[in-house]
């Protein structure tokens, strides 16, 4: 794990810490600053094997009308939930792969990576960041946010 991973990681298991309701509001704040990101999603997986937003920053009301539910295998979030690793585009508003959905472009974010929330094995929810410009998350990004997702899977 990177250097830069164990201050990110050692911040959010303290924000995760309390015997209240998750703060995951505050915990993607922490991950849009760390990543320097403008939007985020949280999602976790419910009894219904659909991935609900339960925090966001940043998306337009056109585009929460459409992540409210997500099924696994259905865009990023839900790509990264059936893979169980992070799925990422360099630009969403000029992606061809299939991999976002065309309603990612509502957002008018380019750079953007979703990671499951992996507590062992077993998938708990899947979190997002996005940035405004084109953006290639390195390995070790990708790597910090995979572990961001642990750490919030044992609250989910």
């Amino acid at each position: 794990m990177s250097s830069e991973a164990k201050p990110l990681l050692t911040e959010l298991e303290a924000l995760l810490r309390n015997d209240g309701p998750p703060p995951w509001e505050r915990a993607l704040d922490l991950l849009l600053r760390h990543f320097d990101c403008a939007v985020g999603t949280i999602h976790l997986l419910g009894p219904d094997q659909l991935l609900h937003l339960c925090a966001q920053r940043g998306l337009p009301p056109p585009v929460l009308a459409k992540v409210g539910a997500i099924p696994i295998g259905k865009g990023m979030a839900g790509l990264a939930a059936e893979r169980r690793a992070p799925v990422q585009v360099c630009n969403l508003q000029t992606d061809t792969s299939g991999v976002a959905r065309p309603d990612a472009r509502m957002t008018k974010m380019e750079g953007s990576i979703a990671a499951p929330m992996l507590l062992g094995e077993r998938l708990c929810g899947v979190v997002g960041v996005a940035k405004p410009v084109p953006y290639e998350f390195s390995a070790d990004e990708a790597d910090r946010l995979l572990a961001a997702g642990s750490v919030l899977a044992r609250r989910g």
